[in-house]
């Protein structure tokens, strides 16, 4: 049978700096990831962890700012892979899909920040790549996402203010619309670290 991978997406302290951390929907995303990661170890699954570097950039996802390594409170154990990619997806710009080969792994569980982007990417790549793919959307984070016409530039409040924008629910929803059937199965944590459904 064939392998499991907890794939743990940017949960770095590069998000905490920005201006739009106040946005998020799940601050406490190290500590939902986490359940997943022990869950996982317990399971005998491969935990492999993702972090995001813009080199050269000069912002928070630059390596030289010092912000791009993981949260506090997570903590690799020796032989669990860490790499480190420049594109949205984990697959395209990294080793991934050949640790995953090298593992035997042919199930991937998404989680990480962004719920629409790194996350959503990754699992829609992995899926054309022939993974099972679960994607637990309680444990990503994400904010809540201004219309694309809005300049960068714009403020929290300005984001806010506007009726076009999207909160980080709305936002989190449309990814499992888009997903769900097609690109993955949407699980909760409970679910995957086999907690009792109260009846």
């Amino acid at each position: 049978m064939a392998r499991t991978a907890l794939i743990v997406i940017d949960v770095q302290e590069s998000f905490k700096v920005r201006a739009n951390w106040q946005l998020v929907n799940h601050a406490d995303i190290a500590e939902r990831v986490n359940r997943l990661v022990h869950a996982a170890r317990d399971q005998g699954d491969l935990v492999v962890w993702v972090l995001h570097t813009e080199p050269g950039a000069g912002g928070p996802f630059d390596p030289a700012e010092g912000h791009v390594r993981l949260m506090d409170g997570l903590e690799p154990l020796p032989g669990e892979p860490m790499i480190t990619k420049t594109a949205h997806n984990a697959f395209t710009t990294t080793n991934l899909q050949q640790l995953l080969t090298q593992h035997g792994v042919g199930k991937i569980v998404v989680s990480g920040i962004r719920t629409e982007q790194c996350c959503e990417t990754t699992a829609r790549v992995g899926s054309d790549l022939g993974y099972e793919v679960v994607f637990v959307t309680e444990a990503t984070a994400t904010m809540a996402l201004a219309h694309w016409s809005v300049s960068d530039e714009a403020t929290v409040e300005e984001i806010l203010a506007d009726p076009r924008t999207l909160t980080a629910e709305q936002v989190a929803e449309r990814t499992e619309y888009v997903l769900a059937g097609r690109f993955a199965t949407i699980r909760t944590i409970d679910e995957l670290i086999g907690v009792p459904v109260a009846s």
